[in-house]
Parts: C-alpha cells; structure tokens; sequence
C-alpha cells in the first residue's frame, strides 16, 4: 500500500510550507486573531506533546528526534505489509507517517517544533499545534475508527 505515500509527503510539504510561511511573517510569541475562538501564535515547542518535557534540559530533543524515526521506520514496513483492501488502515498511517516526518524535521533542523494553531475559549487554550500534529491526530482518529470496523470490506478472494 506504499500508494499512500503521496499522502504523506503532502503532509510534510503543508506541515513545512506552513511553518516557514509563520517562522518568515511573525516575531517569536506574536498572536494574530483569525476568529473569535482561533489565533496563529507562533511558537517553539522543544518538547512532546503539550509541551510535554519541554524543560528538560536539551536531551528530548535527540530523544523525541529517535522516536520519531523509529515510528517512520515501524509505519513505512506497516505500509508495506498491508492487504489492497486494507485503505483506511493505509491512509491513516500515511497520515502519522507524514506528522511525525513533519516534526522530525524540526527537531533535527531547530531542535524544537515550530506550532502555531491556537484554539481556546476565553481564557482556557489548547496547547499549540501544528498541521504536523493535526495529521498525526487525524490518522490516529482514522486507525481507531478501523479498529472499530469502519472501512472494512470483504477480503477479494
């Protein structure tokens, strides 16, 4: 099901495209209001998710760097191994795959990630994220959904 690779690669190039387009037009910590509920804020998360072992002193970076190559490394031969009717399954892999390539780079390039999509409510923030993140979350909605027997069809014979 390697067929799917497209999607990942359009993951990575929104995902990159998108945080040189921020890095390139904002100041570090600077907000633009979109909607009542959604801002761009630019920032750096040097850790996982929701800033997760952001202070830890530097080491999470090669850590988080390593993760994240051994989960592309285990997605890409999931890839492989899939049956043709296996299309969800091979979708929402290529999402993760594509998110976690996405923040890898960052990792290896700045040493954190670049997130920039704030969602809140008055004073309550989801952590920032990226589209990096949102594919990640999409495939991992998407493989539960799976799991769950959406998407399946009968095995061709």
């Amino acid at each position: 099901m390697l067929k799917w690779l497209w999607l990942s690669l359009l993951a990575v190039v929104l995902d990159q495209g998108s945080k040189l387009a921020i890095a390139a037009s904002m100041q570090l910590y600077e907000s633009i209001q979109i909607m009542p509920f959604f801002k761009l804020t630019y920032v750096h998360n040097t850790g996982a998710a929701f800033s997760f072992l952001s202070e830890a002193g530097g080491w999470q970076r090669w850590f988080f760097a390593g993760l994240a190559l051994a989960i592309s490394i285990v997605i890409a031969v999931w890839l492989t191994r899939l049956k043709r009717h296996e299309t969800l399954l091979a979708v929402a892999l290529a999402l993760v795959l594509g998110g976690a390539i996405g923040n890898l780079i960052d990792r290896l390039a700045y040493g954190y990630v670049i997130d920039f999509l704030d969602v809140y409510y008055e004073s309550w923030h989801w952590p920032a994220f990226n589209i990096a993140d949102s594919a990640i979350t999409l495939g991992v909605i998407l493989m539960l959904a799976e799991s769950f027997g959406l998407g399946h069809s009968k095995e061709p014979v």
